[in-house]
């Protein structure tokens, strides 16, 4: 076991113990309502706050799991379409926020919680946000180490090694990438076109569309140049990482706020809005995912020398 496997198992346990208490807080929501103990969270009924945070103990569950796998000797027998999937979908929702999430918690440290919710006291609210921290760094180590493991092929030698002009890139795929990426970008630095609530934007809502135009555009980029082959002299494993994280990124976040979005398009509950045109939100949303989905499948189609991994 070299240094970098070490690190990737450090790494893995490390993100399985900081999802832990996430886990934890959520089953004793969901024990807690039921039993009545503990009040459901503001605008749910308690049907759909078990159903909610249900939900998300088995997403955490999933996520403590797929840590696990990464380093334990079971991990490699696992079929890899399965693993390799979730991992995409974990690392699409926590990697490419980290930047905003630990700016957040230290500027927002002194407030943290004290919110009108009452499932939501500051003690919890801490753990939560260092649980989907420490989550997202470990797997932003432990999973390569994990995937230089299994699939080295993927990792070495540079572009112009003999992996470009792969057939399987739809000529779509950057371009609607992109083209979200800028719709979001423009809202981020203030552009009015498409918001139906300007006076629902805040600082939060610019900067998660900042960071996911970002990654949209990164992600476009960077399996365009993994197909292409060029520059030729760029390492591999550069344009491999960035598309995984940014195509994870469209998928993860996209998938989980459209049905979100119809919903509130159908509905029409009270009180509740969007900034954003629900219409154009949710066709820039299942665009993402779709393109999301392109491009995890040319990456996995790109793979240069062998394909019997």
């Amino acid at each position: 076991m070299d240094r970098w496997d070490r690190v990737g198992r450090f790494a893995a346990y490390g993100a399985a113990l900081a999802l832990t208490p996430y886990l934890l807080i959520k089953v004793s929501w969901v024990v807690g309502s039921l039993l009545g103990l503990l009040p459901v969270g503001a605008g749910f009924g308690k049907a759909e706050w078990v159903v909610l945070n249900s939900a998300t103990i088995g997403m955490a569950g999933i996520g403590i799991a797929m840590a696990l796998a990464l380093v334990r000797p079971w991990g490699t027998r696992i079929p890899g379409a399965p693993l390799v999937f979730c991992a995409w979908v974990g690392t699409g929702f926590l990697v490419p926020v980290l930047p905003y999430a630990v700016l957040g918690s230290l500027l927002d440290a002194p407030e943290s919680g004290s919110g009108t919710d009452p499932s939501m006291p500051v003690w919890e609210a801490v753990l939560v946000q260092i649980g989907f921290v420490g989550t997202g760094l470990g797997l932003a180590l432990a999973l390569p180490m994990y995937l230089r493991r299994r699939w080295p092929e993927a990792f070495t030698g540079r572009l112009g090694d003999g992996g470009g002009g792969s057939p399987g890139l739809p000529p779509w795929t950057a371009a609607v990438g992109a083209a979200v990426g800028l719709v979001w970008l423009y809202w981020a630095v203030g552009g009015t076109a498409g918001v139906a609530h300007r006076d629902d934007r805040d600082l939060v809502w610019h900067a998660l569309s900042g960071v996911f135009g970002l990654w949209a555009l990164a992600a476009s980029a960077a399996v365009w140049a993994a197909v292409r082959g060029r520059p030729a002299r760029v390492p591999r494993w550069g344009p491999t990482v960035l598309g995984w994280l940014g195509s994870g990124s469209l998928f993860a976040w996209s998938g989980w706020k459209l049905p979100f979005t119809l919903y509130l398009a159908v509905a029409r509950p009270a009180g509740v809005s969007l900034p954003e045109n629900l219409a154009l939100a949710a066709v820039l949303h299942l665009a993402a995912v779709a393109t999301g989905a392109a491009m995890l499948r040319t990456l996995v189609r790109a793979r240069p020398a062998s394909r019997d991994a």
